[in-house]
């Protein structure tokens, strides 16, 4: 059994950014909050107008239900060509979580709410468009009422996880939740790195950009929608980006953080492949300061590698599950299955004549591990 030898009540002083905007408790008020924020109450930020403008140039509709003038369900959705002949609906890029969002029924309503849940569900499924392959995956708040009406509309329903990190009630209690080699990280990186704010948008994009040549990958979500999506969010004070410096200034590491009313969501993490990943434990720390701030918590966006699980369990926090609803016709599927086998012998073939080289990593892998 490892015993950590340094003191557990050694917490690292607060990091303070570097900026001249208004802090995060100013940013984050609950009046900015719903002021910002129009239409049904339970949307995530990812079901908001705004969000979905940005991240597909305005290419989105949704499914609606009403009772009179009053709308009491939606479901967003966009719909794209794929290889020009398939048209398929995706979560957008960068939205981590759609799914439907329906209004409680009031509490003197008849009927129970999980009752009123499938019937709106089903209201909203019947308005979703004919594609070759629909993929969504659901915020976590998406109940087993609706999850049974898209099992019953013919859709396959499945489970993945994110995991959720609550940042504690005060400093020394979130500190002692830590795994002791996640503290010993967090208080060494702390004495060697600085966290400060990055305000610039095109600063963290091409940084981002960056380490993702020098692994030999691409931006997967484009910097053009990046750049989009992170200056609306930047602009309507919807969250921030905060950066680990060394000593003279160099940034090894950054993180962009979102938020809503319900949840801090730690959207885009980024670090240069030789630096310490202390650097980005060290981001983690801070997002749990903002996060505890609002008195929210951190949702990690899924745990798609061991890797990332092992990192990310040394914060503490639980798993829960988000419901995945998926139609796919029978001709798409087959000519999917065709192209992957073909992708798969020609990367085959293509290891076989350079020994020794290994498949590349995953942008979500190279930034947390």
């Amino acid at each position: 059994m490892k015993i950590e030898m340094l003191p557990m009540a050694t917490v690292p002083a607060p990091l303070k950014p570097h900026s001249v905007k208004p802090s995060v408790a100013q940013a984050i008020d609950p009046l900015h909050l719903q002021q910002s924020t129009k239409g049904l109450t339970e949307r995530s930020i990812f079901h908001e107008p705004w969000w979905l403008d940005a991240t597909t140039d305005n290419n989105w509709q949704a499914a609606i239900v009403k009772t009179g003038e009053e709308t009491i369900a939606e479901m967003p959705y966009s719909v794209t060509k794929k290889s020009r002949l398939w048209r398929v609906s995706y979560l957008p890029p960068l939205t981590r979580t759609l799914g439907p969002v329906i209004q409680r029924p009031p509490a003197d309503a008849d009927g129970r709410d999980w009752v009123h849940r499938l019937d709106v569900t089903r209201k909203l499924i019947a308005q979703l468009p004919d594609c070759a392959h629909f993929h969504q995956l659901a915020d976590p708040r998406t109940s087993d009422a609706e999850a049974a009406a898209f099992r019953l509309a013919g859709f396959n329903v499945s489970v993945e996880f994110t995991l959720r990190l609550s940042p504690g009630v005060d400093e020394e209690s979130a500190w002692s939740r830590l795994r002791w080699n996640t503290r010993n990280r967090i208080r060494r990186s702390s004495e060697r790195f600085v966290v400060r704010e990055i305000e610039s948008v095109d600063t963290f994009v091409d940084f981002y950009n960056v380490n993702l040549t020098t692994r030999r990958l691409e931006n997967e979500y484009g910097s053009e929608v990046m750049q989009r999506v992170l200056r609306e969010v930047t602009a309507r004070g919807a969250g921030t980006i905060i950066g680990s410096f060394d000593r003279d200034g160099s940034l090894l590491a950054a993180t962009a953080l979102v938020w809503d009313r319900f949840n801090v969501y730690y959207l885009l993490t980024t670090r240069q492949a030789a630096s310490h990943s202390g650097a980005v434990a060290l981001l983690v720390w801070e997002a749990m300061r903002i996060a505890r701030k609002m008195k929210l918590e951190i949702d990690f966006d899924g745990v798609s590698t061991a890797g990332i699980l092992q990192f990310l369990a040394g914060f503490g926090g639980h798993l829960i599950h988000r419901y995945l609803f998926e139609k796919i016709r029978t001709d798409f599927a087959i000519c999917r299955g065709i192209r992957t086998r073909a992708r798969e012998r020609a990367k085959q073939r293509s290891e076989a004549g350079t020994p020794g080289q290994s498949s590349k990593p995953s942008q979500a892998d190279s930034a947390l591990s």
